[in-house]
């Protein structure tokens, strides 16, 4: 006889469970006593193709709600999202969670609401990202239930971008004290507070068709910012990175360290590409207080946010 408290669960759908984000949600919901998570990838059991209608009309029978934690290059995250709309409309689940990003906003500056309206990003991914919100917008124009989300920088154990990317770069002190090319804001969102964000919105009754920002509410430049992450990981002294040295990375080696990684499947050192590099001097600062406000969304603070995640990620890094 099953156990009456699986049997109770709702079924949710977790569309990208292999990728960082999507298998943090997994082991949240696993944990939930409301919800069963069932894990969607190319690497599940069955493995699920997210761009393959006919996988995804059949993955979503019968589920109460979907996180879309679809990542990938941009062409697929778009298909991903036509693909997700158009099996829902056949068989709507009760809400979908989308996972968009920061991005969208491009190169504006400034105190960044949900109000204002994405127009022009500077990237391919960002570009990506805003034409998937218009699927799901058009899916809920067309009737459908579906909150956007809006992460930063994610940051936490096991991030590849956030974490693991940035502390090599301090510790092989190729970053540091960038002068006024770090002096942009550090907008990050900790893995556990963007969890807890996605979890609240498949249930928040006042979210349905909004987006919102999800981000920390520390005021830090990325220069205080990598100071702390270098000081949290023992990688000092902090050395001052002078703007021709930064400038050679971005114009000069990125180009080749990337095409290196490709060749020996990723095993140098990160490029400093010329759009992290100017994300670095961005003076943008996403405001979360809708989040806050609606999805009950936590805030770690910097502090905090390191020393979990380099205690938990010690051994990789001692």
């Amino acid at each position: 006889m099953p156990d009456t408290m699986e049997f109770s669960r709702k079924p949710i759908l977790v569309l990208g469970a292999s990728g960082y984000i999507g298998g943090r949600v997994v082991s949240a919901l696993a944990g939930w006593p409301r919800y069963h998570p069932i894990k969607a990838s190319r690497h599940s059991a069955p493995p699920v193709d997210a761009t393959d209608l006919k996988a995804v009309t059949i993955a979503l029978h019968n589920v109460d709600c979907v996180i879309n934690c679809v990542a990938g290059n941009d062409r697929a995250m778009v298909l991903a999202t036509q693909t997700l709309c158009d099996a829902a409309r056949g068989a709507p689940p009760r809400r979908i969670v989308h996972l968009s990003s920061m991005a969208v906003y491009g190169a504006v500056t400034g105190r960044v609401h949900e109000e204002r309206q994405p127009t022009d990003p500077i990237s391919g991914y960002g570009r990506a990202k805003l034409e998937c919100e218009r699927i799901i917008s058009k899916y809920v124009s067309d009737g459908g239930d579906a909150v956007i989300l809006r992460p930063t920088c994610v940051f936490g154990a096991g991030s590849p971008q956030w974490f693991t990317r940035l502390a090599r770069l301090l510790k092989a002190r190729r970053i540091g004290d960038l002068g006024s090319a770090g002096d942009g804001c550090c907008n990050l969102a900790y893995i556990d507070d963007l969890v807890a964000g996605i979890l609240a919105a498949a249930e928040a009754p006042d979210a349905s068709g909004r987006a919102f920002n999800i981000s920390s509410t520390s005021d830090l430049t990325w220069n205080e910012f990598f100071i702390m992450f270098a000081k949290a990981l023992g990688a000092t002294p902090v050395r001052r990175i002078a703007p021709r040295t930064l400038t050679f990375e971005t114009k000069i080696l990125a180009p080749i360290r990337r095409i290196a990684a490709m060749a020996v499947h990723g095993s140098v050192t990160e490029a400093i590409t010329p759009s992290l590099a100017a994300l670095w001097r961005q003076d943008i600062r996403i405001d979360c207080s809708a989040a806050r406000a609606t999805l009950g969304l936590p805030q770690t603070t910097a502090e905090q946010m390191l020393a979990a995640t380099c205690r938990a990620q010690e051994p990789a890094f001692s």
